[in-house]
């Protein structure tokens, strides 16, 4: 009885020391077709307690030959371009530069993102046609205010910095925002082969914005009803034991 009631407590008291929930940075929509023109959000959250973020610097894969930023305020845009090995054609001209890097920075007052809340910087692409069927990572490096930096460049969706990403399907797709994944989903996993990608499901997550604070007061309020549990459960032994 004794060694039966010691383990239900110790299972009610690891509730409230949930793990560490740790917001990656996402693109949104993160599934998209081939040669579409799409509208993405590289949603940025902020994870230093006493920082903001100061800079966020985002490589390209090849093949994005043209990308509009929207004018953010408090954040500046650098848009780095490089050649291309081989030029492509599109309307008719030759086009043989690509966008290698942009660089966003905080110069404020408005903007500002520190521990909690995120930001979304949207830009206008036209996904590469030979794409088909890729999962396109975007290798990013993040400052805070403290030089504190997080590098989210690793491959593995399971890695603690995953690189933010989007599948790129047949074209002639739909563009939509897989959940499950928030780095992005592996290449070919689409909502038809994932389960339901329901508006519900889409807004939850655009809600939560890698809100990683909101799961730790969830996990603890979790954590505080186990606990009762056990004691509970200790008292209805105490009784039964002293009563038999």
């Amino acid at each position: 009885m004794r060694a039966k009631t010691i383990a239900v407590l110790i299972a009610a008291g690891a509730l409230l020391f949930p793990a560490g929930a740790q917001a990656h940075i996402s693109i949104h929509p993160n599934t998209v077709p081939a040669g579409a023109f799409a509208t993405l959000a590289v949603r940025v959250p902020g994870e230093q307690e006493g920082a903001y973020v100061k800079k966020v610097d985002m490589l390209f894969p090849i093949g994005f030959t043209g990308v509009d930023y929207e004018n953010v305020p408090g954040w500046s845009v650098r848009v780095i371009e490089g050649k291309l090995a081989q030029p492509i054609l599109q309307d008719g001209e030759a086009v043989d530069t690509q966008v290698r890097q942009i660089v966003w920075t905080w110069t404020g007052p408005f903007g500002k993102v520190g521990d909690g809340q995120f930001v979304q910087l949207p830009l206008s692409v036209a996904i590469p046609a030979n794409a088909d069927g890729k999962a396109l990572e975007f290798r990013t490096v993040q400052t805070y205010s403290n030089r504190q930096v997080e590098h989210w460049i690793d491959p593995s969706l399971q890695a603690e910095h995953p690189s933010p990403r989007i599948n790129v399907t047949a074209k002639g797709g739909v563009i939509e925002d897989v959940a499950g994944d928030e780095a992005g989903p592996e290449a070919s996993q689409t909502g038809s082969d994932r389960g339901a990608s329901t508006p519900a499901a889409t807004i939850a997550r655009a809600a939560s914005g890698g809100a990683s604070q909101g799961l730790a007061i969830s996990a603890l309020i979790v954590g505080a009803l186990g606990l009762l549990a056990g004691f509970g459960a200790l008292v209805i032994a105490r009784r039964k034991h002293g009563g038999a």
